[in-house]
């Protein structure tokens, strides 16, 4: 059983950086593929970025550019760096992990990012 914990969103101006966290419970970490979406209210959910168990790396066209995406297998935890944010990007932000030491996916709880002046 995995259970994911996010946390660093916020309230941030145009042009601001923020940094979130995604923290997995349980040994399936490792070999896990890790992906953030995003979804604003009334819109579809978006994907953000992908990162494989070797550490390939992806971005939705949106984002190109101005997220990274990142782990750290040793804390079990992955993060998306945001930079450069515009207030089109404000959404809660999911992080979804796709276990293949047992082949289901898992979401976190959602955590809000909100850009604006």
């Amino acid at each position: 059983q995995v259970q994911l914990v996010e946390s660093g969103g916020g309230l941030v101006q145009p042009g601001g950086s923020l940094r979130l966290s995604c923290v997995a419970s349980g040994s399936l970490f490792g070999r896990s593929v890790i992906r953030w979406y995003r979804q604003a209210p009334g819109k579809q959910r978006e994907f953000v970025a992908i990162i494989t168990s070797g550490s390939t790396t992806n971005y939705g066209d949106p984002v190109k550019g101005r997220f990274t995406i990142s782990r750290d297998n040793a804390k079990n935890t992955v993060y998306l760096q945001m930079n450069s944010l515009k207030p089109e990007d404000t959404a809660v932000y999911y992080c979804n992990l796709f276990s293949a030491g047992d082949g289901t996916g898992y979401w976190g709880q959602g955590t809000q990012v909100t850009v604006s002046s």
